[in-house]
């Protein structure tokens, strides 16, 4: 089979490897469609340690959709040609390869798997380009659900990437009223605004008028601000938390999804006393699959807009460097 093996900073290889042998309780999984991350992303520009723990010589990639291809002679819950998302967590059994399980590899084996478990049926009515984003949704649902949205709410999300935008429509999915998207591309920006959402372009250094506009006022320890219930940072700059400590409204809510390794300082008091709440969110869970699913299968958002770029396996290096462009990418896809 052929597979993109990550040789170091801006090096992947694509090889011929041995094709996996299935034991009596695996499965073998052909893949489809494989979707590229914003942490192999960070591992091809910037070298190992910067994205999952994908090694220099080994197989990456974890955004994927599947057809079983084999199933050991003591499988019964799946068969072949069934069309499966490998959950990342436990596609391996082992969570380490949570960001290895071989979404770049024209094949991969699924050991001792369990429907529900390490592989999910795709609802039929999700098409195979879209339902590759499945994994990148559940961690934007994730992060939907750890803001604990109420209906009628509203919130901002920082950043427009496919995260950023699985979030937004999570939160809207929840009940949340009124949705902005912000970033500093443009392009995206205008993605996000087809699908139906507000957007603030954090260049033009209007945040707080753009959303008091939008969102009406509501009272903060330093004055008048915008009426925002939750912020999601799915972008990573340092200067979104100074953000939500400046212009967050009294008892609103910061979750934390963006990879971010930056120590921070906090006015406790301020804190305390604005009854905010920060909070973290890191992967996703069984229910944000499901979730996932039934927002994809609904068709109330047009998310395959989100793909704005397809190439081949033999293409990947090309793929990785157009996904690192966000002037003019949202979400790259390798076809097989």
């Amino acid at each position: 089979m052929k597979a993109a093996i990550y040789m170091g900073k801006e090096k992947v290889e694509v090889k011929q490897l041995p094709m996996p042998e299935c034991g009596d309780n695996d499965v073998i999984i052909q893949n489809i469609y494989s979707s590229i991350c914003g942490t192999d992303v960070a591992v091809f520009n910037h070298g190992p340690n910067t994205g999952h723990k994908i090694t220099v010589g080994g197989e990456f990639g974890h955004e994927t959709v599947s057809r079983v291809a084999a199933v050991g002679k003591n499988v019964t819950e799946f068969q072949v040609g069934e069309r499966v998302y490998p959950y990342p967590r436990y596609a391996k059994n082992d969570t380490k390869r949570a960001g290895t399980i071989g979404g770049f590899s024209e094949y991969i084996l699924v050991p001792a798997a369990r429907r529900n478990h390490s592989l999910y049926a795709v609802d039929e009515r999700i098409s195979d380009r879209l339902a590759c984003l499945i994994e990148p949704f559940t961690v934007g649902c994730r992060a939907a659900r750890r803001a604990q949205p109420e209906t009628g709410e509203n919130a901002v999300v920082f950043g427009c990437g496919t995260i950023g935008i699985a979030a937004a429509v999570a939160l809207k999915y929840f009940g949340v009223s009124k949705v902005m998207i912000c970033d500093v591309s443009e392009f995206r920006l205008n993605i996000a605004k087809e699908l139906g959402f507000a957007v603030c372009n954090m260049n033009s250094g209007k945040f707080k008028e753009e959303t008091i506009a939008y969102f009406g006022t509501a009272p903060s320890l330093k004055g008048e601000t915008a009426d925002v219930d939750c912020f999601i940072d799915a972008a990573g700059a340092e200067s979104i938390l100074d953000l939500f400590m400046e212009c967050g409204k009294i008892e609103s809510r910061f979750v934390a999804v963006a990879v971010n390794k930056s120590l921070r300082q906090l006015d406790l008091l301020h804190m305390t006393y604005s009854q905010k709440s920060l909070i973290g969110s890191g992967g996703y869970m069984p229910e944000d699959v499901a979730d996932v699913m039934q927002i994809m299968a609904s068709g109330k958002w047009d998310l395959e807009k989100i793909i704005t770029h397809e190439f081949s396996l033999d293409q990947i290096e090309e793929a990785i460097r157009t996904a690192s462009d966000t002037g003019k990418a949202l979400n790259v896809t390798i076809r097989f």
